[in-house]
């Protein structure tokens, strides 16, 4: 994966517009786990990607950085020799002062190389720098728009659980309307009232008969008495009131 293709997938999903694909989406929740499958995906991609530009980056910076070593240690040397060849002069001995300021000039040789082979590189790792730097701020970007994406989905499952039961509340709520005069409870409590009236009405037409039959008892009694005073006269008898007998 090249790395300006890194870049402008990394850019393609940071920016995307979670909100504008939901109002698109016919089933937001499974678009939402759908994207976070996606995301995931891609950053763990993007990831092993940017890693590896970062090791070559610091492949490249190990590289220069011995390359500044090489050329301040050729440096060193060409120094030595060129002190030396100076001393052998000094002291009458050109030839071997010669050989001397010959390995100066190879060590000079060495420097001059080791020097342009840092300059040169100094332009790719100051590019490959700022690629990293934005491969590591699009991951970061990726990393918190997956965050939203995950809390998004979560707050769209609880409010779609709790939508649920609100309606499997009402739906049971509309199936028992207790002020309907025609429910179970209002036939209910006309069945015990007409039960009550049968009873009262028992009752009354019990008292009724039990008074008639006292009514005749003391008819009867009359009568009798009446009989009695009536023998008595003729028997030449006085007639007394029965009271108090």
């Amino acid at each position: 994966m090249a790395k300006q293709s890194i870049l402008g997938r990394i850019a393609q999903m940071a920016k995307a517009n979670i909100n504008a694909l939901l109002d698109s989406a016919e089933d937001p929740t499974m678009m939402l786990n759908q994207m976070v499958r996606d995301y995931t995906n891609s950053i763990a991609e993007a990831e092993s990607a940017v890693a590896q530009t970062i090791g070559n980056l610091r492949l490249l910076e190990q590289d220069h950085a011995e390359d500044v070593a090489n050329a301040s240690d050729w440096g060193n040397k060409a120094l030595a020799a060129s002190r030396k060849g100076d001393e052998l002069r000094a002291a009458g001995n050109a030839a071997d002062a010669d050989k001397f300021d010959n390995l100066a000039k190879v060590a000079i040789g060495r420097q001059i190389s080791s020097e342009k082979e840092a300059r040169d590189a100094e332009p790719t790792i100051a590019s490959q720098t700022a690629v990293v730097d934005q491969l590591k701020k699009g991951l970061d970007a990726m990393r918190a728009k997956l965050s939203q994406l995950s809390s998004k989905r979560d707050e769209l499952i609880a409010r779609s659980k709790t939508a649920d039961a609100q309606k499997q509340v009402q739906d049971a709520v509309r199936s028992i309307d207790l002020t309907d005069p025609t429910s179970e409870i209002s036939r209910f409590e006309d069945k015990i009232r007409r039960q009550e009236a049968a009873v009262l009405g028992q009752q009354e037409l019990a008292a009724s008969s039990l008074d008639a039959q006292f009514e005749q008892l003391d008819a009867s009694d009359d009568a009798i008495e009446l009989d009695a005073r009536l023998a008595a006269l003729k028997a030449g008898a006085p007639t007394r009131p029965a009271i108090g007998q």
